[in-house]
């Protein structure tokens, strides 16, 4: 739990050129912000788009006749030639183009789901994941369950949320080696900001392990280059990157490791010849493997524009402007306290911000330093135009980290109920769940800052 602030090279963010020039971004980009007092605090649920890139977009269908790919003819032909130049901007994008294949998907689960549906468990597998995970990632144990393979898990460290790297290590040495493994874990929390070891990927592949990274919390607001981190199978979502258009992800696959996710059906688009009377078929030996029907051809051209927007900011630029923020923020809020000296804020991980984005995951208690349920403040922050996500953020290893509740006590709950209801599930385990996550992004300045403040200054003495 946060309980100062360290200084970081963006502390002087407010009184420099990039404050400024995100300022005038926001008023060209993202006018709505300011047009309707809104405050966005929710740029990890998703990304806001910018203006330019609708435009662009909306430009390039009323100029041109799109066709489903699947064909020759000239509309086709258009359509191909456009998703094609989207998934080399993809690759390049991610300096992956030589050793890695782009899927496109509908998101980071569809994503997912590809790995977890194909992957080859069997009886000696392991499947480890990091306990600070994503509900699309966790999801995949029940794929490694049903070929009777092992799932475990690697902890956290409950003061400062990041990867216990003894525990990891521990781990990946002690796997067998007879089966196919499999290590997933987030390059970004999703709940707490924190970016975990990418040397893990590195180590995991010595240890006879593939590696899954979810990258979809990462990918906004850092680069992530896969000449340098490379791991076997790579999920993203764009929406969280640019903000549009959203149904479209990717999953990135390194070319040495295509072969071995086994796809357990064949679809339209998937195939290169079918036979009814032999009941035969062979799956295409390229991206279309896994592209399942038709892609989304009329939206994935803008995914161009979009990687094209971020790449004129640059993510040295983007963070400087974030990081100052977060900081900002997180200092401001540990100072507010209640007249008997409690504080009203809590914030979950370090305390510094060199190893974590523009998130912060947070409680908020009364004077009697009860925890405020999560609902409450959610429905204050709506009705003063604050668009904050409270809840748990599909992402329960750390949410029961964070409110401190055992395995021995959601075993108890599980064995005794049939069906779960959320309050039912609190009164039975007599803590509260949940908490308040506040993200930032490149439309954030200032003033979103300073009203947030002000709003978690109401609860002093409550």
């Amino acid at each position: 739990m946060i309980t100062e602030v360290l200084p970081t090279p963006t502390a002087n963010f407010l009184c420099n050129e990039t404050a400024d020039f995100f300022q005038n971004l926001r008023a060209t980009e993202f006018p709505n912000l300011d047009k309707e007092q809104h405050v966005y605090l929710d740029y990890t649920g998703g990304n806001l788009y910018p203006k330019s890139l609708v435009l662009q977009h909306q430009d390039l269908l009323l100029n041109n006749i799109l066709g489903n790919p699947h064909s020759i003819n000239p509309t086709s032909s258009k359509a191909t030639q456009l998703v094609e130049a989207a998934r080399a901007k993809v690759l390049a994008f991610f300096n992956a183009t030589d050793e890695y294949i782009c899927v496109f998907t509908s998101n980071a689960t569809g994503a997912l789901k590809i790995v977890g549906e194909s992957y080859p468990f069997n009886e000696q597998s392991t499947f480890l994941l990091l306990s600070d995970n994503h509900n699309s990632v966790n999801g995949i144990r029940n794929f490694c369950k049903a070929k009777n393979g092992k799932v475990d898990y690697v902890p956290l460290l409950v003061e400062t949320l990041e990867m216990d790297e003894s525990a990891a290590l521990a781990a990946l040495n002690n796997a067998s080696n007879a089966g196919n493994n499999l290590f997933a874990f987030p390059a970004q929390s999703n709940v707490s900001g924190v970016k975990h070891n990418l040397d893990f990927i590195a180590i995991a592949q010595k240890n006879g392990f593939d590696v899954l990274l979810d990258a979809a919390a990462f990918v906004p607001t850092n680069q992530l280059d896969l000449q340098k981190w490379k791991p076997n199978f790579v999920s993203i979502s764009f929406y969280k990157i640019f903000g549009y258009p959203t149904g479209i992800g990717a999953l990135l696959i390194r070319k040495d490791s295509f072969n071995k996710l086994q796809k357990p059906w064949f679809a339209g688009g998937t195939v290169t010849l079918v036979s009814v009377a032999q009941q035969k078929e062979f799956l295409t030996n390229t991206h279309e493997r896994f592209e399942d029907g038709t892609v989304n051809y009329e939206n994935i051209p803008a995914i161009s524009f979009g990687l094209n927007f971020i790449e004129n900011l640059g993510f040295e630029k983007i963070q400087t402007h974030i990081l100052g923020l977060a900081q900002y923020l997180a200092n401001a809020l540990l100072q507010i306290k209640h007249s008997n000296g409690n504080p009203v804020v809590r914030i979950f991980g370090p305390n510094g911000f060199n190893n974590r984005g523009g998130t912060l995951i947070m409680n908020f208690f009364t004077k009697a330093d009860a925890v405020i349920p999560f609902y409450e403040i959610e429905q204050l922050a709506s009705a003063q135009n604050f668009s904050v996500r409270c809840g748990c953020f599909c992402n329960p290893g750390l949410d029961e980290i964070n409110n401190c509740i055992s395995s021995e006590q959601m075993l108890q709950y599980f064995s005794s109920r049939a069906e779960y209801a959320f309050m039912d599930m609190i009164q039975f385990i007599g803590k509260m769940r949940g908490g308040t996550r506040i993200s930032l992004g490149i439309a954030s300045n200032k003033a979103d800052v300073d009203r947030f403040i002000s709003f978690a200054k109401q609860f002093i003495d409550k």
